[in-house]
């Protein structure tokens, strides 16, 4: 895990956000940086087998993201 700015052309963020305080993901050279949206500026990479398994941790339910 890196922090850093990464020159990314395409951001994305969820579909459930409903505010501008969301976070948004880019993916990059085997590498995936995630943002807050409100302060685009600060990013914190990870690569993106990382990235896949906090993925698969969410959607199995191993976090409580409320």
């Amino acid at each position: 895990m890196s922090q850093g700015m990464l020159a990314i052309g395409s951001w994305r963020k969820s579909s459930r956000c409903e505010s501008h305080n969301c976070l948004e993901v880019a993916h990059r050279g085997g590498e995936v940086a995630v943002r807050n949206n409100s302060v685009p500026m600060d990013q914190i990479t990870f690569a993106e087998s990382v990235w896949a398994d906090f993925v698969a941790g969410v959607r199995a339910g191993a976090f409580d993201l409320r």
